[in-house]
């Protein structure tokens, strides 16, 4: 029994790959076109979702996303939500309709095909270089002149310890929403790490439940305030956490 749920494991990881390749092989050059020019992101974002539905559903997960306040289409935001899995990104493409741009970590610029269009629609960020962190401000700054939301998982990327159910968040997110009076969105992924975590023999298709909750306004805030909003996010998205790991 053992062996054959290990096949199963290793078939549907090696499709995941392949179901993440073929709509970009497909849309490869609307896809090009669409980052030739700063005004064409839009569009690119637009694929950017429906590949996002081809992963999930070909993966066979399927999302019910509970809101308790919409996005205003005209609003720039700072979306920010746990990190546990390489489905986090696709999830989130799906869950926001409103064009944004990922503040991520440079390394998966190093993916196949997939790294060729994160490097260039993205705001990558070494965080061993405190240059890099810096000059995240200036790109996140002409991206959101350009009417475009910021999303960053403030956790600084995936807890080593599965067992942990969060971990503690960076300020990043937090200084660059107050520095550009951003509303901050808090969403919580409550299945990523059971259908899709970064162990390898794991997962299932199924359910991924997704929480939007109730926007934090920055406005009037200054960096003295900074903690006291990260905080209020964590402890929102922990909360959420613990309650949907209650209903398990």
């Amino acid at each position: 029994m053992r062996g054959i749920k290990i096949i199963f494991w290793l078939i549907w990881r090696l499709w995941f790959y392949i179901v993440m390749a073929i709509p970009i092989l497909i849309m490869f050059p609307f896809l090009v076109a669409s980052i030739l020019t700063e005004s064409g992101y839009p569009y690119f974002f637009k694929m950017a979702r429906i590949w996002s539905k081809v992963i999930l559903i070909g993966m066979g997960f399927y999302y019910k996303i509970e809101r308790e306040q919409a996005l205003d289409p005209n609003q720039n935001y700072m979306i920010v939500a746990n990190h546990t899995s390489m489905i986090d990104i696709m999830l989130m493409l799906v869950t926001v309709k409103k064009p944004f741009v990922f503040v991520g970590k440079k390394e998966l610029s190093k993916i196949p095909l997939f790294g060729f269009f994160y490097k260039r629609t993205c705001i990558l960020v070494d965080r061993t270089s405190s240059r890099s962190k810096h000059g995240v401000f200036e790109r996140a700054q002409k991206r959101i002149n350009q009417g475009l939301s910021i999303c960053i998982f403030p956790e600084g990327g995936v807890p080593d310890d599965e067992s942990v159910v969060l971990d503690s968040f960076k300020d990043g997110a937090f200084r660059l929403a107050i520095d550009h009076q951003l509303t901050i969105v808090p969403i919580t992924f409550a299945d990523n790490k059971k259908r899709f975590s970064y162990t390898f023999f794991s997962g299932s298709p199924g359910i991924l439940r997704v929480q939007i909750h109730s926007f934090v306004g920055t406005n009037g805030k200054t960096l003295a305030d900074k903690n006291i909003l990260k905080e209020q996010v964590r402890n929102t998205i922990h909360e959420q956490l613990l309650e949907f790991e209650d209903k398990n």
